[in-house]
């Protein structure tokens, strides 16, 4: 069954043994022994593995992780060190750059360090055929990924839901306590980023609500 290592495994322990996550776990077995999937398969809970709940100061939602050979490990938008950034990332490098004056490196993009911090790089759905985007879609994933959402929204504490796009922007509506900050805009994959996502200033408004609620601000520096 799911280890996370942090407290996760509590709170999701009865979500991990229902139905349909069994059910869910026999269609990745069924896919990743007859097809190429990404993540590799220890990568998968990498999002919750390497946030606690309690950690969490800022939730990106993405959609599903990417399907070329060796890109996702598990971190929505994120690539294991020695990729080369996708142009979805790129286009975050340039708007935190924009906003912020932060120069990234552009020949790396691995995110690891703002999980660190707190940022929570959750995917709406945690798996992926080969060049077949939104191929697990529908197969039980949301149920899992709504939960963790809805478990956040408890919180006490602060935090910033960055929602960029269609997908992600669907889980505004279990996000319904006003302690937390719900930012919105255009997914940043090249064929949206002009039409509403850059410009958006969400990393600096992220920080500034976590100042305001004497928080530690993100260093989004990689």
């Amino acid at each position: 069954m799911v280890s996370l290592g942090n407290s996760w495994d509590n709170l999701l322990k009865n979500d991990f043994n229902s139905d349909s996550y069994l059910k869910l776990r026999e269609f990745l077995k069924s896919e990743y022994s007859s097809r190429r999937i990404y993540p590799p398969m220890n990568d998968i809970f990498n999002a919750l593995r390497y946030t606690d709940y309690k950690d969490v100061k800022a939730v990106i939602i993405g959609q599903d992780p990417y399907h070329g050979y060796g890109q996702a490990h598990g971190l929505c938008f994120s690539v294991k060190q020695g990729v080369q950034p996708p142009p979805s990332l790129l286009n975050i490098f340039k708007e935190q750059q924009a906003d912020l004056g932060i120069a990234q490196p552009l020949n790396s993009g691995e995110l690891t360090k703002w999980t660190k911090q707190g940022v929570l790089l959750l995917n709406a759905v945690l798996t992926v055929r080969e060049a077949s985007p939104n191929s697990h879609k529908g197969m039980g994933w949301e149920k899992i990924t709504d939960r963790v959402i809805q478990l956040l929204n408890d919180r006490k504490t602060p935090i910033v839901f960055l929602l960029w796009g269609a997908n992600a922007r669907a889980k505004k509506q279990l996000i319904t306590n006003p302690n937390h900050l719900v930012l919105e805009a255009a997914h940043p994959s090249p064929l949206s980023a002009y039409n509403g996502f850059f410009g958006c200033k969400h990393f600096s408004k992220t920080n500034d609500f976590l100042i305001k609620n004497g928080l530690q601000p993100i260093d989004w520096q990689l």
